[in-house]
């Protein structure tokens, strides 16, 4: 699939202080089974490391499994490939990772196609949408990490079935050696001077940072959470002016030169920045003060996991400090950024790297309004897209 992490949809609540401070897959067999915690439960039915007698017992139980399975998780998406080499050093667990260029509707497909298949993944990382739809599909394991009541209760299920995890505002990045003024807002971006150039990552219909873009856009043209119309509208015209670029976002295309603007979430551009500095390209990156617009993944296990231990372990290792400042050192939010800065715990020089923000985000779309809008976008933007 060449979309680039393509996830989808918004976090319905209000942001916390932990939000505001975003201002600054084929799988092979596994080679164990599941068994009883170390207090006789099933590890698939356990709902915190107490089950399992503590964190001792809980990594014991995980290392017996020996392996993790996730899926569409990039290495260079919110520093994921550094957090996976970590936990598998520290932990000595072989993680698999499938189809990491997938999509939140790919995930939620291997979960229930495989459903009690030794290669079904053990955790997801969902746009919220999909995580709020696993929930009530009952998908998804409840378990409720060390670190749960930290978590700001507008970012988590009240059941511990799903709790963000990171997240980012949608930005423009730039190619600046072939883009001779690079674009700041999402007016700019209808200028004759980028004629092929404006990316996406993804489609809108399916991809979480492309539904982001659409959702922005919407913002910075009279549009609002109950209105993405006339984000939708606004691509249009891109396309009228001759300046959308039907090329989806990868590394791969920033590279080559192929997607020299793109629109896509600030740890991503932020995160391109650095990647490809030593190879000549200087990208930059800015957030449309037109079209403020920020999004939180969330993390889950799978109800069927054919590594449960370890899926519980998987989650309390990227809910320590170790792992939250992982996903910071990657450019992104971690849910518990407060939580930590309270407990002295936080990466303060990377905190201080964030991509700054001259009007913050402050209140996420209801669930009411994202699948409004999903439904706006599926129906309206091929039409708006064509010819």
């Amino acid at each position: 699939m060449s979309v680039h992490r393509a996830r989808t949809a918004a976090f319905a609540a209000v942001l916390t202080a932990a939000a505001l401070s975003l201002t600054a897959c084929g799988s092979a067999g596994s080679s164990a089974k599941s068994g009883d915690t170390a207090g006789g439960k099933n590890a698939k039915t356990a709902t915190s490391v107490a089950d399992f007698g503590g964190m001792d017992g809980l990594v014991a139980a995980a290392k017996k499994e020996g392996k993790l399975h996730v899926i569409t998780l990039p290495r260079d998406w919110a520093n994921y490939g550094k957090l996976m080499d970590d936990f598998k050093a520290k932990y000595g667990i072989e993680i698999e990772d499938e189809n990491p260029d997938g999509s939140s509707q790919d995930e939620i497909n291997a979960v229930t196609s495989r459903k009690g298949q030794d290669r079904a993944p053990d955790v997801v990382d969902l746009g919220s949408a999909f995580a709020l739809s696993a929930a009530k599909q009952g998908l998804l394991a409840p378990y409720k990490v060390t670190d749960f009541d930290k978590i700001p209760a507008t970012m988590k299920d009240a059941d511990g079935r799903h709790y963000n995890d990171y997240g980012g505002y949608m930005s423009i990045g730039c190619d600046a050696k072939k883009v001779a003024a690079c674009p700041k807002t999402f007016a700019d971006l209808l200028e004759p001077d980028y004629k092929g150039m404006v990316a996406l990552n993804g489609n809108p219909t399916k991809a979480g940072a492309a539904f982001g873009a659409v959702y922005a856009a919407a913002l910075a043209n009279a549009g609002s959470l109950d209105n993405i119309q006339p984000g939708i509208d606004f691509f249009g015209k891109v396309k009228q002016a001759g300046n959308f670029n039907p090329v989806e976002v990868t590394p791969a295309t920033i590279e080559k030169g192929e997607t020299p603007i793109s629109i896509d979430w600030s740890y991503l551009n932020a995160g391109y920045a650095d990647k490809f500095k030593d190879k000549g390209i200087d990208w930059q990156v800015a957030i449309p003060s037109d079209g403020s617009y920020a999004q939180y993944y969330n993390q889950a296990i799978n109800k069927d996991a054919p590594h449960p231990a370890a899926a519980r372990l998987w989650e309390e290792y990227l809910y320590s400090a170790q792992g939250q400042n992982g996903f910071l050192g990657g450019y992104a939010t971690p849910a518990l950024f407060d939580a930590m800065k309270a407990a002295g715990t936080l990466d303060t020089a990377a905190a201080a790297k964030l991509p700054a923000v001259e009007k913050p985000f402050t209140t996420f779309p209801t669930q009411d309004q994202t699948d409004a809008a999903k439904k706006t976008v599926t129906e309206n933007w091929a039409k708006a897209i064509a010819g």
